[in-house]
């Protein structure tokens, strides 16, 4: 009998043991995983729930994720990808990569109806640019895109590149929201604006906030760090009259990983307060789903766009490499 009981007591302890150590794999991108990003209390969180060990990969952002995926092909190790936003959802649903989420998206908090069964979002906010006030002033902030490509090459812009990330690619498509045909000119005339072109957006933020240049592409919610993290006010969001350009980033399951229950159990964490918490004051977005607070006041006073700018997914699909080799062009002059 002592010896069936302790054979019983060692069979719980090694079953334990395997479920502790089950790993579930998200890819996603560098400034998530960051010391001061949503990352480590997402982590913190989600493993307390699990009671397994959840594993970034940290890739430069959201398209070079896309574009690693595609070279993974079934043989990625990611479970759940984090990071893409809609302007790549139909080219990432083409790889056949992924599953659907079999969440329930009815309550989510969108300005967008969303009907996509692949990808679930987890955020969002409009593009931006933002600036400096101690060398723009405020009078002086551009009112208009057509202000910012007309202006002065004095003033430098920090963007980012559409081929590898993310607000590049929305930077690009909010370009061609406005300027349609004529989007080449566009971009001819605001070349010699552009301090510098990043592979992602911590490199881009991270140049400008060391003064490098008066400006960068980001969001309109990224004064909101500023002002609460760091008490100032220094830094602003330009509000443009055409209006501007809206990202939602989404999470997908990758169909064939072996750990599909854990991250079915990961995207319902995803819209919890235990993800959602970590969104307005680490990821600096708005968050999606549950939080157990309200969203801090200093969002209220954030740039309210006009008018919201957004191709659907099939759209991009369709001409994002001509977009893309448009502004290639145009950046080679």
């Amino acid at each position: 009998m002592k010896k069936l009981l302790f054979t019983l007591l060692a069979f719980c302890a090694i079953s334990t043991t395997a479920q502790a150590t089950e790993t579930l794999t998200v890819y996603t991108y560098e400034s998530f995983t960051a010391e001061w990003g949503p990352g480590p209390k997402v982590k913190q969180a989600f493993e307390k729930d699990c009671g397994c060990t959840l594993n970034f990969v940290a890739v430069t952002d959201g398209v070079a994720m896309l574009n690693r995926l595609k070279l993974e092909g079934s043989g990625t190790q990611a479970d759940v990808v984090l990071g893409l936003d809609t302007n790549l959802t139909a080219e990432a649903k083409a790889t056949g990569l992924f599953g659907p989420h079999g969440q329930d998206a009815s309550k989510l908090t969108l300005p967008i109806a969303w009907t996509d069964d692949t990808f679930l979002p987890y955020d969002y906010a409009h593009f931006a640019v933002i600036y400096d006030t101690e060398t723009i002033k405020p009078a002086d902030a551009y009112k208009s895109l057509k202000d910012l490509v007309e202006g002065s090459p004095e003033q430098k812009i920090i963007l980012q590149d559409p081929r590898s990330s993310t607000p590049g690619l929305g930077f690009l498509l909010w370009v061609k929201s406005v300027y349609g045909d004529k989007a080449a000119e566009a971009w001819t005339k605001l070349k010699p604006r552009i301090l510098t072109t990043t592979p992602g957006w911590s490199e881009a933020y991270g140049l400008f906030t060391k003064g490098e240049a008066p400006m960068v592409l980001s969001y309109t919610t990224s004064p909101a760090y500023h002002i609460i993290a760091e008490k100032t006010e220094r830094y602003q969001a330009m509000k443009f009259s055409e209006g501007h350009y809206l990202q939602v980033e989404v999470a997908g399951l990758v169909a064939n990983s072996p750990e599909k229950k854990l991250a079915e159990q990961f995207l319902a964490f995803m819209e919890s307060p235990g993800f959602q918490d970590a969104i307005p004051e680490n990821n600096w977005m708005f968050p999606t789903g549950k939080t157990t607070n309200p969203l801090p006041a200093t969002f209220d006073q954030m740039v309210k766009p006009d008018k919201t700018f957004l191709y659907t997914p099939e759209e991009v699909a369709d001409h994002r490499r001509a977009w893309i080799d448009e502004w290639l062009n145009a950046m080679s002059k």
